[in-house]
């Protein structure tokens, strides 16, 4: 059996996303770092396993797999996970979420983004705080809409759960008032006492990189 490796950042939103999703998995894995601070991302060793120079890359099953969204997919179908709900309808909104976090606010909160930003006059700080709180306007609206258990849809985990808690995570860092998002923080902070959560936080994966 192929050993599973994830080619990670510590702080990485996408590669937090596929710790979570691991962790909720039980599936063991070997951690190798690639400092994004340090540019090791667009070095040729880094770029042989992922051409867009980003992380993650995860090797699972004899393959390599990059993309945050597309490997929680491949694990979610391979492992039956059950983080999309079997109606079609529900699972359209539990992506809506998922999307709204993976597609619209982390792009343009990614490291190479916001130090173009930087580049121009923004400030890092500025930058993080115009667009985190933007685009979690939406996602709390999205939210309510699916208020009827713990978590962004429900009672069990869902892919949604898994973009959310990096992202609440980097509205943390950079000092963005939760008090304005209640439910996000509220569904975060019930994420963040189950275990799998507990095991894919960023400072423990500092301390194992």
């Amino acid at each position: 059996m192929t050993e599973t490796v994830l080619y990670d950042y510590w702080r990485s939103s996408a590669s937090y996303r596929i710790r979570i999703a691991l962790a909720l998995l039980g599936i063991s894995y070997r951690t190798v770092s690639v400092d994004l601070t340090a540019g090791e991302q667009r070095d040729a060793l880094n770029l042989t396993r992922n051409p867009q120079g980003l992380v993650p890359t995860l090797d699972i099953d004899g393959l390599r797999l990059t993309q945050s969204l597309a490997i929680l997919d491949y694990l979610n179908e391979t492992r039956q996970a059950g983080w999309l709900p079997g109606d079609p309808a529900q699972r359209a909104e539990v992506r809506a979420i998922a999307h709204a976090i993976a597609i619209d606010i982390h792009p343009v909160c990614n490291l190479r983004v916001a130090k173009y930003a930087v580049s121009l006059g923004s400030t890092m700080e500025g930058w993080m705080r115009h667009f985190i709180p933007l685009g979690l306007e939406g996602v709390e609206g999205l939210l309510e809409r699916n208020a009827g258990g713990p978590y962004s849809h429900g009672d069990s985990v869902t892919l949604a759960d898994i973009c959310l808690v990096p992202q609440i995570y980097n509205a943390r860092r950079w000092g963005v008032d939760l008090a304005t998002f209640p439910r996000a923080a509220a569904v975060a902070e019930a994420l963040e006492a189950l275990p799998a959560f507990q095991a894919a936080h960023p400072d423990r994966a500092k301390q194992a990189g």
